[in-house]
């Protein structure tokens, strides 16, 4: 095989993120090659497009996330292909996504911080499971009493949401022409007795426990003043010890290590 010529190794990259199912970084593929065979990073870069356009028409394409690049059906096949599967996606709730969404566009955040933002407390659940599924880590401890921990989103979040970077992610106003109108009410509705029922009891509660989550509306326009000044890569959020202790996996550093952010 002719590794200087980039269609011949076009069809060669193709085997390696086929077989790998996960993305492959440009260093890592590099990686594949003994030194007195690699081709040169220009032909790479010339088999990697030439393989992109080899994809145009076809059920799958090349895409490059953070993480790199990697081989995926396209997006308009899901609902189809997602049947091969007899387990049911996971949906989300709402104040897991709203969360989610804060710590994406105003990271690094505390909790106590989205807690301001979103009115209501943070589940102990939501933030397990976004650590589980490492969308998120701890970078660092906000230097205030207490110490809180401060997060921030991962490479693993922009390779599931297909992102390369955070620079990425949807304007505000795309993502409010999400939110779904209010329906229109009548004049005077008339109350379903089981509804009626429910705001009667309501009405006999504690008022923190009936306090409602913020609406989407809400957190959106919170976010408005955000957008701007975004990290772009992950390099700048050091997980490094502290009091000169080693550190474990996860162990978040201190403020002074994220450049005083």
């Amino acid at each position: 095989m002719n590794l200087s010529d980039p269609r011949e190794l076009a069809g060669l990259l193709e085997a390696f993120l086929l077989a790998s199912g996960k993305p492959q970084s440009l260093e890592r593929l590099f990686e594949l090659f003994e030194e007195r065979e690699r081709p040169p990073s220009t032909v790479f870069r010339e088999a990697l497009e030439l393989l992109r356009q080899s994809c145009e028409g076809r059920a799958f394409e090349l895409k490059e996330v953070a993480s790199g690049y990697r081989l995926q059906v396209r997006e308009r096949f899901a609902p189809w292909v997602g049947r091969l599967w007899e387990e049911r996606p996971q949906r989300y709730s709402r104040a897991m996504l709203e969360t989610l969404a804060l710590i994406a566009y105003r990271q690094p955040i505390t909790r106590g911080e989205i807690e301001d933002v979103r009115g209501v407390a943070v589940n102990s659940q939501i933030v397990k499971t976004l650590l589980e599924r490492e969308w998120i880590r701890v970078v660092g401890h906000r230097d205030v009493p207490g110490r809180p921990a401060m997060f921030a989103t991962t490479k693993a979040f922009l390779d599931h949401f297909n992102l390369r970077s955070l620079d990425e992610l949807p304007p505000l106003a795309a993502l409010r022409e999400l939110e779904p109108e209010p329906l229109p009410l009548d004049d005077d509705p008339a109350v379903p007795a089981g509804l009626q029922a429910r705001a009667d009891l309501a009405s006999d509660m504690p008022a923190e426990e009936v306090r409602g989550e913020t609406s989407f509306g809400s957190l959106l326009a919170e976010l408005d003043a955000m957008e701007q000044g975004l990290k772009s890569d992950f390099d700048d959020l050091p997980e490094a010890a502290s009091d000169g202790a080693p550190q474990e996996l996860g162990e978040p550093a201190d403020e002074a290590d994220l450049g005083g952010r």
